[in-house]
């Protein structure tokens, strides 16, 4: 995989309302990650940081040519740990529970190509920027989402749904983990945002997009994404990766469709 220089910044907030800072994120390029936990006391922090102490173990023993798979099986062992960790506790304490969402970037080698692949399980989310504006790649796993897809509701009305925390995938989750998997060419991202729902949740993508296109220092647009989130009320943790790839050359080739039917090939049909 050819060498590819990346830069990066990170923030975090508890926000105005929570006690706990139940999210963790990893910067350990090339893998970047972001996960927001959930549960009782001691739980959603706990939760979050096992996923992001597997990601950083997949940082460490990185196979590039065998990205997906590297990244299951971190989602796995996370998944396993947080299981018995509740189990755990739910021994003496019926009815506790931890669980977190995730979402993971990192650079890999498709047959001699470096692209981004990328990876989510609930509502923390990953964006792209490029020539043709602000997309989000990752898909909620949420009520609200499942509404939208089914045309029950518009994504205006999904903002203010009251349902609209409730995830219906997650680490530590009895249903097990079903991760989503995206591959995009590098040439088709010039920036990325890894995030929490404390910040999508409170700001806007149209907010999201100006802070992106506007401010250049990686460190400062997390920052920025952050401030604002709590500038429009923090109501929950909130957390920001941004990530630039450096000497870019934009590709807009990029086909959703087909590079998930890839993965999912690749991954022999397991999400």
């Amino acid at each position: 995989m050819n060498h590819v220089d990346l830069h990066h910044g990170a923030a975090t907030d508890v926000g105005h309302v929570r006690k706990v800072n139940e999210d963790s994120f990893l910067v350990a390029p090339p893998v970047f990650a972001v996960a927001d936990g959930m549960g009782g006391h001691s739980g959603g922090d706990v939760a979050s940081r096992i996923a992001v102490e597997e990601f950083a173990r997949l940082a460490e023993e990185l196979d590039p040519t065998r990205g997906a798979e590297g990244v299951a099986a971190a989602f796995s062992r996370a998944h396993a740990r947080i299981v018995q960790y509740a189990d755990a506790h739910r021994a003496t304490q019926p009815g506790w529970h931890a669980g977190t969402t995730a979402v993971v970037a990192l650079l890999i080698d498709d047959a001699g190509e470096t692209k981004w692949l990328l990876a989510n399980l609930g509502d923390s989310r990953v964006y792209r920027l490029s020539g043709g504006g602000l997309d989000q790649v990752s898909v909620d796993h949420s009520v609200v989402q499942e509404l939208v897809d089914a045309g029950h509701i518009t994504p205006e009305q999904a903002s203010r749904h009251p349902e609209r925390h409730v995830i219906t995938r997650a680490l530590g989750s009895p249903e097990g983990i079903h991760p989503d998997f995206f591959l995009l060419p590098l040439g088709s991202v010039e920036r990325l945002l890894l995030c929490t729902d404390g910040v999508s949740g409170m700001i806007g993508d149209a907010t999201i997009a100006h802070l992106l296109e506007t401010v250049s220092d990686p460190r400062d647009a997390a920052d920025a994404l952050v401030q604002a989130a709590l500038a429009a009320g923090g109501r929950d943790n909130a957390t920001a990766v941004v990530v630039d790839v450096v000497g870019l050359v934009t590709d807009g080739t990029y086909d959703s469709e087909r590079q998930r039917e890839s993965l999912e090939s690749k991954l022999g049909g397991q999400h």
